[in-house]
């Protein structure tokens, strides 16, 4: 499950559906991957076909590919993703 996110736009969009405050051109793709997340119980079963996903170097942080550029990453305590992010990886 989702506990807290970091970006206020995505957490908005996790709530309402309302895509404007995101700043990416697949919105879809970011609903699959938090639904995704939500769903998660490991950090390891956001390895799925196309998401790119990896650990961070140096930070229990993982992340998740948008697209090119955009990442969504995350925190993992316990059954429960937290500081969900969307960042601009270039």
């Amino acid at each position: 499950m989702i506990r807290s996110f970091r970006n206020k736009g995505l957490s908005i969009y996790f709530a309402t559906g309302a895509a404007r405050a995101l700043g990416v051109p697949n919105e879809a793709r970011v609903g699959r991957i938090l639904r995704a997340l939500d769903d998660a119980t490991l950090p390891d079963q956001m390895n799925l076909p196309g998401y790119r996903f990896h650990s961070l170097r140096g930070e229990r942080r993982w992340s998740v590919r948008v697209t090119g550029n955009w990442r969504v990453t995350f925190g993992w305590d316990g059954n429960d993703a937290l500081d969900v992010d969307l960042e601009d990886y270039h």
